[in-house]
Order: C-alpha cells, then structure tokens, then sequence
C-alpha cells in the first residue's frame, strides 16, 4: 500500500497461532502456523508487532510465545488494539497502571493502546479510512486524557503516537544498518573502479596494433617465470604431486593419448604392473621425497632418480649365438680380430634396450614440463602484495591476469609453450640417439675412464696454484692412469682363442665380453642421465622458450577472436561505468543522510 498517510515500512502479516485443534488436520495446520511465524520471528533483522486484544496483561498468549525468540524484547513492538472495547475497564484509579501492565509486562516492553477504524459487516465504511484512523485517535487520546494519564503513559495511547514512533524506529534502524551499507558500497566502488582501470587496460592491449605485442610480452614473462618456478617456489600448491600420484597421472596420461605402446611402461616384463614398480620404487630404492607432493624443481630432481632407476633395467636380452659370432668375422682387406667382432654384435641390437628406455625419459621429462603451467601462472598471479613483490617485475601479475581472463592469449601462450617441449623432445631424442650410436661404435673410447683423481688428502692439504713443473708432471699420470680399464679389455680380447676347435670357448668369452662392455656402458649412461636431461633438454628449453615467445603470430582466427574480446570488453566497460555512476550516486546520499543525522 503506498499512500502519504501510511508510515513508511514494510509489514509482512503472519497467522495468528491457534490454541486448539479439532482433528488431525487442525494439527498439521497448527504445526505449519508455528514454523511459518518462528521463521520470521528468529531473524534478528526484523522488528515484532505483537497485536492483542485489550484486556488483561496477564493473559496475553501470543506475547508469551514471541518472549521465545525475543526473550529481551529488545525487537518486540506490543498493539493492545480495540481499547474502545476496554474503556468501562478504565478509571482515574487504574488508567496509568494498565497501560504500564500492572507489573505484567517487562517495563523494558516498548506498548501502545489503540483503536483502529471498524465498521458493521456488510456495511461500507461510513468515512475514508484515514479519517476514521484520526477520529479513533483523538478519542483514544481524550478518553485516557479525561481518565488522568499521565504525559508519560499518554505517549503509548492512539494510533498518532504509535506511527510517530515507528518512523522514529524505522529511522534509527536504517542508520544503525547504513554503516556496513557504506562500507560495502565503498568496496564497490573500489572494486568497479580497479575493473574500469582493468578493462581500460586490456582494450588498449587488445587494440589491432598492440594485440601481437600484449601476446608476445605476456609469453616472455610466462617464460621468465618458468626459471622462478624451476628454482624453487615455496607459496606453490598446484599440481604438487608424490610420486605415486605423478606416475599413475603420467601413465593416465599416455592412455588417454593412446600413445602408451609406443615407449616402455614399465623398465621390466618382470614387473606385473605399475604398482609393482611403484612399491619397489617405494619399499627396494626408497626414492628421496617419495611420499612428498612436491612441483616445479624439487619435482624434477626426483624425477630425475626415477628416470636413472627405469634406465638401469636395461639388459641386451638376446644371447649371443655362435652363427652370429662367425658371421661377425667376415673377411676383409686386412685380418679382423676380436675387437671388430665385439664391436659389430654390440651395434647389431645392444643399443635398442637402452633407446628404448631414453624414449621413456624423454616421455617422462615432455609430461613434467607441461605440468607446470598451472604453477607458472600461480607465481604470476602471487606477487602481486606479497613480501616478493618488489624483486620480480610488475608486469608478472598483470600478465598473469591477462593470460588467464584472454582465452585468445592463453591458447597462444600455452600452444606455443607445448610446441617448444614437443620440439625439445625431439631434440633430446636425436642427440640421445647419437651419442648411442657413436658409443657402440665404438665402445673402447667410451670404456676410458676419467683422468682425474680425487682423495680425502687432496681437500685437506693446502691449496697452492700448481707451477709449470707440476703440470708437466700430471699430465702423462692422467694419461696413463684412464688406460687402465683399456688395457684390461686388450687383455681380455687377447684372450679369446682363435683357433677353430676352440670357437665355443671363444663364443662363450665373447658374450661374457659384451655383457661387461655393456654393463660399463649402461652405467656410464645412467650415471649421466640428468647431465644429458639438463643439457638436451632443460637447458634449451628455458633459454629458447623467450625467443620463441618472442616470435608468436596471429592466425586470421586468432584476429576474429580478438574482434569479438574487443566488442565483449567495450560493452563490459559501459555496463560498469554505468554501474559504478549509480553506486557513487548511492554512496553520495547516504553519506550526506548519516552525516546528517549524526550532526543532528
């Protein structure tokens, strides 16, 4: 209803509660009545009108059940209504201790005394309803006047008294709510003013000109970050992972793909599946960090033991029979001898375990790298207010939020990312493949130790600068000394007998032979195995990744999507420009409201 002559607040009318029910439904009804009313009476955001019947104070029922959820009646309004009903009841004698409650009601207990308009049923009303609510008023008033109420008590009779009171209340209760009102708009208004800042940005970033610019600046800095992450990132908690977890998300991986039967799983047919080589990771290697979900460089170091381990399973399998070593001698301009007979059976198929194997490493290394988009990202977007965020470039975080809002961006950024892993794979493959070949073309080169020696004496003892002399000195011990395991396999092939009658000797010599060679091999191999992963793999690729962020082009569909970003942005920034008008209009009138009232 709305009318100047009505008091301004919103009123939402409830059942009155019954007192008893005839059958069955009367209770369910009664149960109903009772929900509906405590749903409204236990909000501590509403104020209660508790409207009874003029009588006596002790027998006021409904008052009695909104002392339940207002035990305090610091939200309780009481209307003893129909006072007109009442008058006989009153005299000069009584007429100041009824309206008090005669000690019945808490004098706490904000109460009024009230006529309102009523007429015959059936009949119309015999005046408009406004002047009928003022003739009961004035009556009410003049009758507890006649009767001697004091000024105190006069101020709860009569509907003119109650609505002044109610806009007073309604008054008092919107200011007591408009300071978190203000502090929320205030908010809002920071908020839509940063997202105006924002939008205003990313339209002039997505502008035709600048748009290749924007996606190559955001793919450097993602490629900056990739460093940061690879060091160590503590605040990180994105795709860490045990290594548990990381092998089965790598082989789930693989299966999606379909893909998994093109490298070997498991490092052995021993292993009956991948928990089996998981609980021997686990229980028989015991991996460093085994049980901790770690990402970024951490990761990559335990990987790297895992990766060494797989490599270690690697045996030639295969039996060297004895039409193979007489084929091996062949004949030629000059005599072959062991050493070319050993060589040819090792390149024949000893290499292809071992390539197998670096094809689950590099598998392995491709997977671990693209896991780490998700925390390059996270450390974007974390230094923005951190302790960090002075050291690293503010352009991070922004960046950040632009990759990751622009699909357009974050597909460019993360395909060329991809591609770049992809290409370095194939990189590591090729140079991993090569140094295979050429160690098992020749294996003796390989089979020289290091030169170099070190004792316990040698940190001890004084550091000096070695003279001319010393040097001249070293150098023919350290090339004598990584002879040594040369000249024992000149020994061992001298060995091998020659003589016909002897070729199963010489055969079971010669596979004993490879067997050694290649156990010097493998662990020469896997002993180098992260030297070759950083060097192949990790090293290129975080200082090629900004070179080839640097040179990201824009397909034509890529420049239809920026178009309709533009236009998507252009009517979001008018839609909060819009809204933020509004808010600061809102924030202006209640400022000056609770100003207002507060000087008052």
């Amino acid at each position: 209803v709305e009318s100047n002559k009505c008091v301004d607040m919103q009123i939402v009318d409830l059942p009155g509660y019954r007192g008893f029910a005839q059958n069955e439904s009367g209770k369910v009804l009664c149960q109903q009545i009772e929900q509906l009313n405590m749903s409204f009476l236990s909000d501590p955001r509403n104020v209660i009108l508790c409207v009874e019947e003029a009588g006596d104070a002790a027998n006021l029922s409904s008052l009695r059940r909104v002392a339940d959820c207002d035990p305090e009646y610091r939200r309780t309004i009481l209307v003893r209504n129909k006072l007109d009903k009442y008058y006989e009841d009153l005299s000069s004698d009584n007429i100041n201790k009824w309206l008090e409650g005669y000690g019945d009601l808490p004098k706490n207990l904000t109460k009024f005394a009230l006529t309102l308009p009523h007429w015959s049923e059936g009949a119309p009303p015999p005046a408009k309803l406004a002047e009928m609510r003022d003739e009961m008023d004035k009556k009410d008033l003049n009758k507890a006047a006649q009767l001697g109420a004091t000024k105190k008590f006069l101020g709860m009779v009569g509907y003119g008294n109650f609505a002044a009171y109610m806009e007073r209340r309604t008054e008092q209760m919107f200011v007591e709510a408009i300071g978190p009102v203000l502090t929320k708009l205030r908010d809002l208004e920071q908020s839509m003013d940063q997202r105006e800042n924002e939008l205003k940005d990313e339209l002039e970033h997505s502008d035709p000109q600048q748009m290749l610019a924007t996606v190559r600046s955001c793919g450097m800095s993602f490629a900056n970050c990739l460093t940061h992450v690879m060091e160590g990132f503590i605040r990180s908690d994105i795709n860490r992972m045990t290594l548990d977890d990381e092998l089965r998300e790598f082989h789930r991986y693989h299966q999606q793909l379909g893909d998994s039967d093109t490298f070997l799983a498991l490092p052995s047919e021993d292993f009956g599946s991948l928990d089996d080589y998981i609980e021997y990771l686990r229980s028989h290697i015991k991996v460093p960090a085994f049980e901790v979900a770690i990402n970024g460089g951490a990761q990559f170091r335990r990987l790297m033991f895992e990766v060494e381990t797989f490599l270690r399973f690697s045996e030639i399998g295969i039996e060297t029979k004895k039409r193979d070593v007489l084929q091996s001698f062949g004949i030629s301009m000059t005599s072959v001898t062991w050493r070319e007979v050993v060589v040819k059976l090792l390149n024949h198929d000893a290499h292809q375990p071992l390539q197998k194997r670096v094809l689950y490493v590099g598998q392995r290394v491709k997977w671990f790298f693209e896991q780490q988009k998700a925390p390059i990202i996270q450390f974007m977007k974390s230094l923005k207010g951190s302790p960090d965020e002075k050291i690293y470039s503010i352009l991070y975080s922004k960046h950040a939020k632009m990759i990751e809002e622009n699909q357009t961006i974050r597909k460019l950024v993360f395909d060329t990312y991809d591609g770049v892993v992809h290409r370095q794979l194939n990189q590591f493959m090729d140079l991993f493949r090569s140094t295979l070949h050429a160690t098992f073309s020749n294996p003796w080169v390989f089979l020289k130790k290091t030169s170099a020696r070190l004792d316990d004496d040698d940190i001890a003892s004084e550091c000096l600068l070695p003279s001319l002399d010393d040097t001249k000195a070293r150098i023919p011990q350290e090339i004598q000394g990584r002879t040594g395991i040369e000249r024992t396999v000149t020994k061992w092939l001298y060995d091998i007998p020659t003589e016909p009658h002897r070729i199963d000797e010489a055969v079971d010599q010669v596979q004993l032979l490879i067997l050694k060679v290649y156990s010097h091999i493998r662990s020469q191999v896997c002993d180098q195995v992260e030297l070759f992963a950083e060097s192949f793999f990790k090293l290129p690729l975080m200082r090629r990744l900004e070179e080839d962020m640097n040179k990201v082009e824009l397909s034509v569909v890529d420049k239809e999507g920026y178009r309709h970003r533009r236009e998507k942005l252009t009517r979001e920034a008018a839609a909060n420009q819009h809204g933020l008008k509004e808010v600061q209009d809102c924030l202006k009138i209640l400022s000056a409201f609770a100003l207002k009232h507060a000087s008052a």
